[in-house]
């Protein structure tokens, strides 16, 4: 289960860090690559969330975060930003035991996540490379 951060803060896929809404976060449209480049973006926007958590998994203190990403390509695909898809779609993970130093990270529901995301993420770039493939081929005229 995943709190909500509030509404003026989003995912920002340069850092992996979460950051404030800046004027000119826009929607980005690839007529291209569509859904599956969006998706490829999101999916390196989580595994960098998820790298974070791992990373702080012994830091008093430090809140798992995660995204919905269904939600977040949803939101994409309407129109959003990437960014603000992640940050809608975004939370703090609520732990299945509570640790005595205020960390929410479970390390093996942490792996486990990043591992799924990563195998998503390279079927993910073999379409695309598949893609590029064929609109290579297009331009060369074979």
């Amino acid at each position: 289960m995943l709190a909500t951060p509030p509404s003026n803060i989003i995912h920002d896929s340069g850092t992996g860090n979460f950051r404030k809404k800046r004027k000119g976060d826009m929607a980005n449209n690839d007529p291209l690559f569509g859904i599956s480049g969006d998706a490829l973006r999101l999916r390196s926007q989580r595994m960098s969330l998820l790298a974070s958590n791992i990373a702080n998994a012994a830091t008093p203190n430090y809140k798992a975060r995660d995204f919905d990403f269904q939600k977040a390509l949803a939101s994409a695909q309407s129109g959003q930003s990437l960014d603000q898809a992640a940050n809608q779609a975004a939370g703090y993970r609520v732990p299945l035991e509570t640790s005595l130093d205020g960390n929410t990270v479970e390390l093996s529901t942490e792996q486990t996540l990043f591992a799924e995301n990563a195998v998503q993420y390279k079927t993910t770039l073999s379409f695309l490379q598949g893609r590029i493939s064929t609109v290579m081929t297009a331009l060369r005229g074979e």
